[in-house]
C-alpha cells in the first residue's frame, strides 16, 4: 500500500474532484464517518458544510484540506468493508481518530486506490500539525497496516523484477473504461520496453491498439510539448475520447517520456548485436515482406514495414520481443534501413482479381440453359408488358381528342 497525503487551502475543491468522478461512474462513496445522516442520504451541501464548519473555528490556519489517497497494486481487489476497516485504522494513527471524513472508492485508474477528503481543524479549533506527517506517522502507520491486513508491500512491489514474460491484452474500446486501461497498457510498456522516441514507442503501443499522439507539427499542442493517449479499433483508427497524458497515473507526459529515452537508449545497446545477427540470417535469403515477416516472428521479433499510398517502403522498426527492445531500421545500420530492405525484398505476387457475378446478371453461357431461358423469358415478359401499357395509354389519349 503507498498513501500520498496533500494539504490545501480548498474544502470544496477537493470535494468537488471527488464528486464530479462519482457523478462520471468513476467513482463511489464508500463511507461517511463522524456525519450525522447516512451515508445514502447525504447530500453534497452537508458534505461540505460539516467540514467548512470546523474550519472556520480556526480562521488563522489558512491550509485546512487534507486530501489522502491509498494505493493499492494491480491484483488486490478489496472489497469496500475492508476497505473501510483499513481506512479507519490509517487515519486513527496519523491522529485524525476525531475527524469526519469522506471515503471515496475510484475506478478511473490502472490500480485500485481511495481518496478521503477531510480537514485538520479539530472541534475545539485547534490545527492537526501536518509537518512530516507522510514521512513519519503515515510510514509507520502504512507499514502497520500491510502486516495486519496482509497486504502486498510497498518495499516488496518496489523491488520486485517485472516479469517480462507477463503479456497484457490489447484495448477493446467499450468494454472497460478508457482511461483504465489506457493506463494498464501505458504502465506495463513504459515499465518493460525499451524505446527511445514516440514513434517507437507507438510501434509497441499500437499492437494493443493504443496510440500517443502529440498532435499536428502546426497545433498549439504540439508546441507546447502536449500529449495525449487515443484508444484504437480493429483497423487502427482513433476511436473515443483521448486522454491527457498528464491525467493519467504516472504521468506519461512527454517530460517524463524524453528522459526515459535517455535511459532505454542506453539500456536496449546489449540487445542490437544479437538481432542484428537474427537479421543477417533470416536476409540470406530471398523473401517477400510477409514472408520476412512471418520468419522474424517465429524468432521474436515483430516488423512494422511503413508505406506511403503509392506502397513505396519509407520506414521499418523492430520490435524484440524477447528482449523488449525497439529499434528503428537505421538505428541498427544502412542495411537495414527501409530504402535498402525495398531494394532487396522480393516483390509479392500480384493477386488476380476474381470478377464477381450477381446471382440477377446470368452470364451469356447461362442463356443456353434452361434456367438462363427462365430468366431470360421473365425479362421479356416485363418488357411485353410495359410496351401493352404504353399503348394502351396511347389510345385513350386519342380518344381524348376526338381522333
Amino acid at each position: 500500500m503507498v498513501a500520498k497525503i496533500k494539504s490545501g487551502k480548498s474544502l470544496i475543491g477537493a470535494l468537488n474532484y471527488n464528486e464530479r468522478k462519482v457523478s462520471h461512474g468513476k467513482a463511489k462513496l464508500i463511507a461517511a464517518v463522524r456525519y450525522s445522516k447516512d451515508m445514502d442520504k447525504l447530500y453534497f451541501h452537508d458534505k461540505l458544510l460539516r467540514l467548512t464548519d470546523l474550519a472556520a473555528r480556526n480562521e488563522r490556519t489558512k491550509t485546512n484540506t487534507v486530501h489522502i489517497s491509498l494505493n493499492f497494486p494491480n491484483g488486490e481487489r478489496l472489497p469496500d468493508d475492508r476497505l473501510q476497516h483499513i481506512t479507519q485504522d490509517y487515519m486513527n494513527g496519523i491522529g485524525f481518530d476525531g475527524q469526519p471524513y469522506l471515503v471515496y472508492r475510484h475506478e478511473d485508474a490502472g490500480h485500485p486506490h481511495i481518496h478521503i477528503v477531510t480537514t485538520n481543524i479539530k472541534p475545539d479549533g485547534e490545527r492537526i500539525s501536518l509537518h512530516y506527517l507522510g514521512q513519519n506517522q503515515s510510514e509507520k502507520v502504512r507499514k502497520e497496516i500491510e502486516i495486519r491486513y496482509q497486504l502486498i508491500k510497498a518495499e516488496g512491489q518496489q523491488r520486485q523484477k517485472p516479469d517480462l514474460k507477463a503479456e497484457i491484452m490489447a484495448a477493446d474500446y467499450g468494454q472497460a473504461e478508457t482511461k483504465r486501461s489506457i493506463t494498464n497498457i501505458l504502465s506495463y510498456v513504459v515499465r518493460t520496453y525499451k524505446f527511445t522516441s514516440v514513434p517507437e514507442l507507438n510501434a509497441v503501443l499500437q499492437q494493443y491498439r493504443i496510440a500517443a499522439d502529440q498532435g499536428s507539427k502546426d497545433s498549439r499542442m504540439y508546441a507546447q510539448a502536449g500529449l495525449i493517449y487515443w484508444m484504437l479499433d480493429d483497423k487502427g483508427d482513433k476511436i473515443g475520447v483521448p486522454i491527457k497524458a498528464s491525467s493519467i497515473y504516472g504521468k506519461p507526459t512527454l517530460k517524463a517520456l524524453e528522459e526515459r529515452f535517455k535511459l532505454n537508449a542506453t539500456l536496449r545497446k546489449p540487445f542490437k548485436e544479437n538481432l542484428i545477427k537474427v537479421l543477417d540470417e533470416a536476409l540470406k535469403q530471398p523473401l517477400t515482406a510477409p514472408q520476412l515477416q512471418q520468419l522474424l516472428s517465429e524468432k521474436g521479433i515483430h516488423i512494422i514495414l511503413r508505406r506511403n499510398d503509392e506502397g513505396r517502403l519509407y520506414g521499418v522498426t523492430f520490435i524484440d520481443r524477447n528482449n523488449k527492445a525497439v529499434f528503428n531500421g537505421s538505428d541498427l545500420g544502412k542495411a537495414y534501413s527501409a530504402n535498402q530492405l525495398a531494394t532487396i525484398l522480393l516483390p509479392e505476387p500480384k493477386q488476380h482479381k476474381q470478377t464477381q457475378i450477381d446471382d440477377w446478371s446470368p452470364t451469356a453461357t447461362d442463356y443456353n440453359k434452361n434456367t438462363g431461358n427462365d430468366v431470360l423469358d421473365a425479362l421479356l415478359e416485363v418488357e411485353q408488358q410495359d410496351l401493352a401499357a404504353l399503348n394502351k395509354f396511347k389510345k385513350k389519349k386519342r380518344k381524348g381528342l376526338n381522333l
